[in-house]
């Protein structure tokens, strides 16, 4: 067989293993569909912005670019890509017959009972050749589907990568406008340490000089002690925040960067209605899809468990009893083994290996619907959540000014003798309580726009 004809046979064979027993792949129906908007908007979409667009902050951009270079998390989810990709190219290299070399002497002596002469004989053998080692032809698909399977757990693992980048980089935005909020809240117990520590000195003097009872003493004292536990227990969350982001840019980090007024909360405009595609497009319902594929690619390379399998060796070569012979023509040589293996008896083995991947695929289809269900509630209460937090910050701002003038009004009626000093200690919690509610909201405004953007998408693209 010359070596053409060794080629078109090997041709042929490969086109041969072109048969899948795979079932064709179906996306599953969209459970909530009509519950989702499907007409355009004219706002871009989240995942069309730059994450350095929606986030109109340069100190919170500079570390969101040190997050996304230096984050444990982030990397690990990258090298977890590229050992998935080298996965895949394993299962493809299978699909093609591997070509390798060889080169022997052998130099043996024939005993004369073994030969044609009475005389024992050294015999010397030189071969050089080319050859496929034990290479399965793929007629029933399976290896093809295995190939097919790995390239869609590499897919999916560039989904979870885009995922890590997407919390990622919300959870550095988040810990970064917390470190703020909780900046302001120790600056708050700070000025009502101050302010009641004068209050009690106010206090004590009206006591010396028998105006004030000893109980009014104390109470306004309890205020300020109260005051001193507010101020360390805030200062050890600024603490704690600076830790964590400290953690997640994997750098260390010096908060006096950060001494300026508070962030302007300005980010960029997103789309005010659900829509399909807006879920479909976010890396965790893009990931659970090509689980789903790969294990719809899975069924296709058990099925073909059920079929016989064939694999052929060959080699092509030179062989002589010296390196002179093997040039001459006649050297040539070649061989050729195919060898059929059919499956008769294997106790049920293949066909509870079916059951098993069919039922794998019918569980990530559910896991797809699932996730998708959690995208459309995540998204949908950030957006139902808009109004209600606008209207909370709304009223907290009333609540703290109306407070304020309560607590005027409460101090001048004690010093008048009208009211006794719980009247003004009430008052001062409720402007405290109105005050940190008021910080609080701001933050949970500020989160939502975040989340919001992370929900839809938004964070893998950058400029």
């Amino acid at each position: 067989m010359s070596c053409n004809r060794l080629t078109l046979t090997m041709s042929s064979l490969i086109v041969l293993s072109a048969c899948s027993l795979a079932p064709v792949y179906e996306t599953p129906e969209l459970s909530l569909a009509d519950r989702l908007n499907t007409t355009n908007t004219q706002i871009t979409p989240a995942r069309e912005i730059a994450w350095q667009d929606f986030y109109q902050n340069p100190q919170l951009n500079t570390l969101i670019s040190l997050a996304l270079g230096n984050n444990h998390d982030l990397r690990t989810a990258v090298l977890r890509v590229e050992q998935v990709r080298a996965q895949y190219r394993i299962r493809e290299s299978d699909r093609m017959p591997a070509l390798s070399g060889s080169a022997a002497i052998s130099r043996q002596r024939a005993p004369a009972a073994m030969g044609f002469v009475n005389n024992s004989q050294i015999i010397d053998q030189y071969s050089v050749g080319v050859g496929i080692a034990s290479w399965e032809i793929d007629i029933f698909g399976r290896i093809a589907n295995l190939s097919e399977q790995a390239l869609q757990a590499f897919f999916a693992s560039q989904s979870v990568r885009d995922s890590v980048q997407l919390s990622l980089i919300a959870e550095v935005a988040d810990t970064f406008y917390s470190w703020h909020s909780d900046k302001r809240l120790l600056q708050l117990a700070e000025d009502t340490r101050q302010a009641r520590a004068e209050s009690y000195q106010l206090i004590q003097q009206r006591f010396d000089h028998g105006l004030a009872s000893e109980l009014e003493l104390r109470q306004a004292e309890s205020l300020v002690h109260s005051a001193k536990v507010d101020v360390a227990r805030f200062q050890q969350q600024l603490n704690q925040r600076l830790t964590a982001l400290q953690l997640l840019v994997a750098d260390s980090l010096d908060s006096t960067d950060w001494q300026a007024d508070e962030p302007l909360l300005d980010f960029a405009e997103l789309p005010a209605n659900l829509d399909s595609h807006t879920l479909l497009q976010r890396p965790d319902v893009i990931e659970a899809e090509y689980r789903l594929k790969a294990a719809n690619a899975n069924i296709g390379a058990v099925r073909a468990e059920f079929f016989p399998r064939i694999s052929l060796t060959s080699t092509v070569g030179l062989l002589g009893t010296s390196p002179t012979n093997m040039l001459n023509g006649s050297a040539r040589s070649w061989q050729i083994s195919p060898q059929l293996n059919v499956p008769i008896l294997d106790w049920g083995r293949n066909q509870a290996q079916l059951d098993v991947a069919e039922l794998e695929r019918d569980i990530l289809i559910v896991h797809y619907q699932q996730v998708l269900e959690r995208a459309f509630k995540e998204v949908y209460d950030e957006l139902q959540a808009q109004q209600t937090l606008d209207d909370q910050l709304h009223a907290l701002k009333d609540l703290t000014l109306a407070s304020k003038r309560s607590l005027e009004l409460a101090e001048l009626r004690y010093q008048q003798g009208l009211d006794s000093y719980l009247e003004v200690l009430d008052a001062q919690r409720t402007v405290l309580d109105a005050q940190q509610a008021e910080i609080s909201v701001k933050l949970a405004r500020t989160r939502n726009q975040l989340t919001l953007y992370k929900a839809m998408g938004g964070g893998l693209i950058s400029r």
